[in-house]
Formats: structure tokens, C-alpha cells, sequence
């Protein structure tokens, strides 16, 4: 398939952008793009929750009553659970909440979500540009000019400009990636899809392999 590659100045230019049907044209699969969210997200996760337990209380293990013999429930130390600051019963305690997935599942994943960017019509060809320095209203300008300023959009390069980066990075709604660097997450999240011409080689490489 083709699609028009746009200038920065938000205008069609008469050259066209071939995107390889083997990517960009597979038929999604939602499942893998549900397994590859999940996993993305769960890395995400710090998984550093921790509650003391009894055994992790400092206090006395005194017996604060006898067992017997005063009409009430029988308790053993302070640092029981039903006491407050006792020990937390059944807490959480740090753990990591990754998995694992094959790979090509995770590439079908991210052919399925550029797939639905390109049937949505919210996949945009961007001429290549670079920045003499790291200016974010320039790269304000260029949103505005595309006329995606107000939604989310993900800029994906060949690979990673530093210049480009540090401007992108000060508007809340905007976030660049490279090929390499590609994850369903991302795609899926962005509202708008930027990529640049040189990124459409690197990104059919990777998924080739």
C-alpha cells in the first residue's frame, strides 16, 4: 500500500511512502495485542509493596492475659494482627509482576496495532527533519501545522535523535520513540501516528527478522 508523505509543514508532498503489506496490512490479531498490553503494563509495576508481618513487629511476646478464665477471647502476644500496630496478616510483600511471551507473538502484536493506525487513517508519513537545536516549539509548530496538537501522538524515527527528544519530551501529549525501540503499548495509546521515512525501512527490518 502507499500513503502520502507529508512535510513538516503539515502540507502533501508529491512523493509517495510504500508500506510493506506483510506489516502494516496484516489482518489484527486481538489477543496478542491484549497479551502484549498486559505484559507491557505489568512491567510498569514496581511490585515494591511491603507490610510487616507479626514475626517483623518489635514488641513483646509476653502473653498480655491468662489463657483462661476472664470471659474474653483468648489472645497471645501485643504484636497479634487483631491489635492495632500489630503485624499485618497475609500483607504484601515484593514480587515482580513480568512474564514472559515469545516473540513473534509480540510482533504479531505491534503488526496488529500498526494494522489498526493504518485502517483508522490516523497513521501519518512525515518527512524526515532534524533539529539544529533541542526547541520544543518547533516541534510545537509542526503538530500544529498537522493539526494534532490537542490529541496524543507518537513520533517514531529511524532511530534515536537527541535534539528531537528533549524537544518532544516538554509537551504533555507528545512522545517520540525509535524503530528499534517500538512497543503496542505506544501505538495503541497514541491518538495520531508519525512516521518518518526513514523509519518505515527500519521498522519492516525488525519485524522481518
Amino acid at each position: 500500500m502507499e500513503l502520502p508523505v507529508v512535510s513538516i509543514s503539515g502540507k502533501k508532498t508529491t512523493k509517495k511512502a510504500t508500506l510493506s503489506d506483510e506489516v502494516f496490512g496484516v489482518e489484527p490479531n486481538d489477543h496478542a495485542v491484549y497479551l502484549d498490553v498486559k505484559q507491557y503494563l505489568a512491567h510498569q509495576r514496581q511490585g515494591t509493596a511491603k507490610a510487616k508481618e507479626r514475626s517483623e513487629i518489635t514488641g513483646s511476646r509476653r502473653k498480655l492475659r491468662k489463657q483462661k478464665g476472664t470471659g474474653s477471647a483468648r489472645v497471645g502476644d501485643i504484636k497479634n494482627p487483631i491489635f492495632r500496630g500489630g503485624g499485618r496478616a497475609f500483607g504484601p510483600r515484593p514480587q515482580n509482576h513480568g512474564f514472559k511471551l515469545n516473540r513473534k507473538l509480540k510482533q504479531v502484536a505491534r503488526k496488529s496495532a500498526l494494522a489498526y493506525k493504518v485502517k483508522d487513517e490516523t497513521l501519518t508519513v512525515i518527512e524526515d527533519f532534524k533539529f539544529e537545536a533541542p526547541k520544543t516549539k518547533e516541534y510545537a509548530k509542526i503538530l500544529s501545522n498537522l493539526e494534532i496538537a490537542e490529541g496524543r501522538s507518537l513520533l517514531i524515527l529511524a532511530e534515536n535523535d537527541t535534539n528531537i527528544t528533549l524537544a518532544v519530551r516538554n509537551i504533555p501529549k507528545a512522545s517520540v520513540i525509535s524503530a528499534a525501540h517500538l512497543n503496542t503499548y505506544q501505538i495503541l495509546n497514541a491518538k495520531n501516528l508519525l512516521i518518518s521515512e526513514s523509519a518505515i525501512t527500519e521498522i519492516e527490518k525488525t519485524f522481518a527478522k
